[in-house]
């Protein structure tokens, strides 16, 4: 019998004018990393890494549910609305969670969306960050489905999600960690994948801005899985050549979700890019 390290609780914030209660998980201490999941998941993808002891030993890992996902209830009055994630919206929740808990410019690691909108922090607030660990991230990737079919009378929109998503997963996966991710999809709330995909697949204003990331000033890592077919390693090293002096590492045997479909195999490449983030930090003080 044993209890895990992680602790759970909620945070009050306003976005958008209106109130919002959000649910976040940590562990560990020392420089914060703020952990972002992806489209159509929670901030249980991130429950490995939170329990390894050597990185919690430097490392305090906070990950939060996004409004609509996990254990973060939609705003008053969802029932009349249509739920779409913006870059507007996920970049004012991102630094309100950040300002709520008072993270003292924060290591921003994020996966799939997450990295997408990690990119966007880069190039739009580099100022409230002291580095990006971009995960399965690229400049866009235009839909290659239609995602109205995650949302529709006669269809199982979270057994849609997780179909879709199966062929993303490395067949390194553990098979016990691949269920457990296709779970969380199929757990989604109505309308709440395609609304996170129609942010991740229409949205292309991070394209104009690659550029303009100082990566000397905050330094940015991109991760990507030999086995992701959303965002490919081809697709990631094409981003990090439009970022001036961005890194890439292609991850072997890994997918789309590596902290959560193949921890084991993950682990060294997010242990390197937090000492990428270690060193860039020395190098600048």
């Amino acid at each position: 019998m044993s209890i895990e390290p992680i602790t759970g609780r909620y945070l009050s914030v306003e976005i958008a004018g209106a109130p919002r209660r959000i649910y976040f998980e940590e562990a560990g201490q020392g420089r914060p990393v703020l952990c972002l999941h992806t489209a159509g998941a929670d901030t249980r993808q991130w429950r490995h890494l939170m329990n390894d002891a050597e990185i919690t030993a430097h490392h305090r890992l906070i990950a939060f549910d996004m409004p609509w996902h996990g254990k973060s209830l939609p705003p008053e009055g969802f029932e009349t609305q249509e739920y779409l994630l913006t870059t507007e919206a996920y970049i004012e929740t991102v630094l309100a969670v950040v300002a709520g808990l008072g993270l003292e410019r924060p290591i921003l690691a994020g996966c799939s969306m997450g990295g997408r909108i990690a990119l966007q922090l880069a190039a739009l607030h580099p100022e409230q960050f002291s580095g990006f660990i971009a995960i399965e991230a690229s400049d866009f990737q235009p839909a290659w489905y239609d995602i109205d079919w995650f949302h529709r009378p006669d269809a199982h929109g979270g057994e849609m999600g997780a179909a879709l998503v199966s062929a993303n997963i490395s067949p390194y996966a553990p098979n016990a960690e691949r269920w457990n991710t296709l779970w969380m999809f199929m757990q989604s709330g109505p309308g709440v994948f395609r609304g996170d995909l129609s942010f991740y697949t229409r949205d292309d204003s991070l394209i104009g801005r690659l550029a303009q990331i100082d990566t000397a000033r905050t330094p940015v890592h991109l991760l990507v899985g030999a086995y992701d077919l959303t965002c490919t390693p081809e697709d990631a090293k094409r981003t990090a050549a439009a970022i001036p002096g961005a890194t890439v590492a292609v991850m072997d045997e890994l997918g789309h979700f590596p902290m959560s479909e193949h921890p084991q195999g993950f682990r060294p490449f997010f242990m390197d890019a937090l000492a990428r983030m270690a060193r860039a930090s020395a190098q600048a003080a």
